[in-house]
């Protein structure tokens, strides 16, 4: 047996440039570089093998400034790839390693596939504890990488060379799996790194893994064609399953021939674009008139693609028809069977295709006029209302004159149009670009709502301009999630990525303050305020930040933008120049769009002295009532 003897940091750079997935008849390499920062941990073993092998494997290295930025690029590249390719991610022991923990849990929570090798303890443990090892009194195996076990499909630490000739096929394995996929984490210490070992030459050959499109089985069809055609109000949840299967284009054909309306999902958002005639818009907590006036009446819900999270189904309160009955498609079983669906455990494409042929056979004509006339009709009122909120006629108010976020959405949209990508993740921003925004193409809308994680979104918008070097690229991040990670900026301008920044700049966590006020709490800790001392509260006057020159600090293009002609502006001078450019808006701490006949379950205190959590309280008590706790 031919045998090639390399380090274990070698064997993986090897082995990964080896890995192509194939969907459709098209193959790529599923990896497109590695990302990572150096220490102690893994300088000597990944880094130099990145360092010698590199080039000769064509396995680009980019450098982040934080670990966690790094995974959320990461998995912002492959939500953009829909899949289909990805980065690896590597840290040095101890910190490096959990900064990436919450990067692998936005990854699997959002079923986005990223590999992540952090560094670990000596394997040996000759020299226990060596700096930044995490020790446990009686269980010696423990270390900080086991923080990444609750958050990654697939965990492994390899301790011998060896183990890496199961371990990291099993690992691509569940990567390309389009049901398994997530943060696989390969936990490498920092010796083993280094440990050379004769490999068989087989393990670094080509091998390619194929994306299964799985078909639907055949008598399910003929029971969800069955329930169709049986359906007097039936609608359509499109999931981020949807964009990621490329089943637009059924999805078009199959809701266009037989007039069923379709409620969007924020990952599912752009499956179908906003002017379509089918399209009602978003559903559930953050959703629209349309679609939650018919999920509201829908006596049959087809949930394409879509894990059913609370805020789809307004914490099940979304849907309230006595004999409502679900469906569920998916390439997931626990996905597919939630809600007490019929589950159809397949692809979207196909499953749509699937159900086509079967309707067409069996002569059905599709929903009735009126009710296709009722849905038309919900479509153009949610239409007016969005463009009120867009044009700043909403009734949303503002502050000192300035610009509110509803208005801020719409002018950037006109600006960039609905091919451009937005980037979003946290705060009031996701809710009301889920209502407002328009895109125009599958991949115009990107908002990570799953996890919902602060600070995704400026290396979340890095990794889409990777993956899309053509596309224009908008992230709308609020000041609060700008703070807290705003380094990737420094990235964007190593790596002459031109992407466009727009940061609403209302104080603080607005969205958070208008939380507390709805559950009765007085305003408390949300603000960027000084303290008083008298008061020993943060009540003080808004600390004055220079966003603009912060993000100059770092090499990006900045300007101030106050009026609507002044973002337009701003934008119009966006891309030039091959670096990013950060728009900063002051915004009105309030104004924004309000819940559009929903709710979203958060608890309130039960006990209180104050009037206004009891007033709180009773509100949150008739809407709990309206729970459909027998949908589970």
């Amino acid at each position: 047996m031919s045998t090639v003897r390399l380090t274990v940091g070698q064997a993986i750079v090897r082995f990964m440039a080896e890995q192509y997935v194939e969907r459709d008849g098209v193959q790529q390499r599923f990896i497109a570089g590695v990302w990572g920062i150096f220490g102690h941990g893994n300088v000597a073993g990944l880094g130099q093998a990145l360092e010698e092998l590199g080039d000769e494997c064509a396995m680009p290295y980019y450098r982040p400034q934080n670990e966690q930025g790094q995974v959320h690029i990461a998995t912002a590249f492959a939500r953009h790839k829909n899949r289909l390719q990805t980065f690896a991610c590597i840290s040095s022991i101890g910190p490096g390693a959990t900064n990436m923990v919450t990067g692998a849990a936005t990854a699997t929570v959002n079923r986005i596939p990223v590999l992540l090798f952090p560094s670990d303890y000596f394997a040996n443990r000759l020299v226990d504890p060596v700096l930044q090892q995490v020790e446990h009194a009686v269980e010696r195996d423990v270390s900080a990488s086991d923080a990444f076990r609750p958050v990654s499909r697939y965990f492994d630490r390899i301790s011998r060379p060896e183990q890496l000739l199961s371990s990291l096929p099993e690992a691509f394995r569940v990567l390309t799996d389009p049901a398994d996929t997530g943060a696989v984490t390969v936990s490498l210490p920092e010796d083993v790194q280094a440990e050379a070992f004769e490999w068989p030459a087989a393990f670094f050959e080509r091998r390619v893994w194929r994306v299964r499109r799985p078909v639907p089985e055949p008598a399910v069809v003929d029971q969800v064609a069955a329930r169709l055609r049986d359906a007097k109000a039936p609608l359509i949840v499109a999931g981020g399953g949807v964009i990621y299967s490329e089943a637009s284009d059924a999805l078009d054909a199959f809701t266009t021939r037989f007039g069923i309306p379709v409620g969007e999902s924020q990952a599912g958002k752009g499956a179908l674009p906003w002017n379509h005639p089918q399209n009602m818009g978003p559903i559930g907590s953050a959703g629209g008139l349309a679609a939650n006036r018919l999920a509201r009446e829908a006596d049959l819900v087809i949930a394409i693609g879509t894990r059913l999270g609370d805020f789809v189904t307004a914490s099940r309160t979304a849907f309230q028809h006595p004999d409502v009955s679900f469906v569920g498609i998916n390439v997931g079983g626990m996905d597919a069977a939630k809600m007490r669906a019929l589950p159809m455990v397949a692809d979207a494409r196909e499953a749509l295709t699937a159900l086509t042929a079967a309707l067409d056979a069996a002569g059905w004509a599709g929903t009735a006029a009126a009710y296709r006339e009722r849905a038309a009709a919900e479509k153009s009122e949610w239409d007016r209302t969005v463009d009120r909120h867009r044009a700043g006629t909403g009734g949303v108010g503002n502050a000192e004159g300035l610009l509110a976020q509803p208005e801020i959405i719409g002018i950037v949209n006109d600006a960039v149009g609905g091919q451009a990508t937005v980037v979003c993740a946290a705060g009031s921003l996701p809710g009301d670009l889920l209502k407002l925004w328009r895109p125009e193409h599958p991949k115009a809308y990107h908002v990570e709502y799953g996890y919902s994680c602060m600070g995704y979104e400026i290396a979340g918008g890095l990794g889409v301009q990777l993956a899309d070097p053509d596309r224009h690229v908008v992230v709308m991040v609020g000041d609060g999630s700008y703070l807290m990670l705003n380094s990737e900026i420094v990235t964007a301008v190593m790596e002459g990525q031109p992407i466009t920044i727009v940061v609403l700049d209302n104080h603080g966590f607005q969205c958070i303050l208008d939380l507390a006020r709805a559950s009765g709490v007085r305003d408390f800790g949300n603000e960027i305020r000084f303290r008083d001392p008298n008061r020993n509260r943060l009540v003080g006057d808004y600390v004055p930040i220079d966003f603009r020159a912060h993000a100059e600090s770092m090499g990006a293009r900045a300007v101030t933008a106050r009026t609507a002609d002044e973002i337009r502006a701003g934008l119009a001078g966006a891309r030039r120049g091959g670096r990013p450019t950060v728009i900063v808006v002051p915004t009105s701490p309030a104004g924004r769009v309000p819940g559009m006949e929903s709710w979203w379950d958060v608890p309130v205190a039960e006990a209180s002295t104050q009037d206004n959590v009891h007033e709180a309280r009773g509100r949150y008590e008739l809407a709990v009532a309206r729970q459909r706790r027998e949908l589970l």
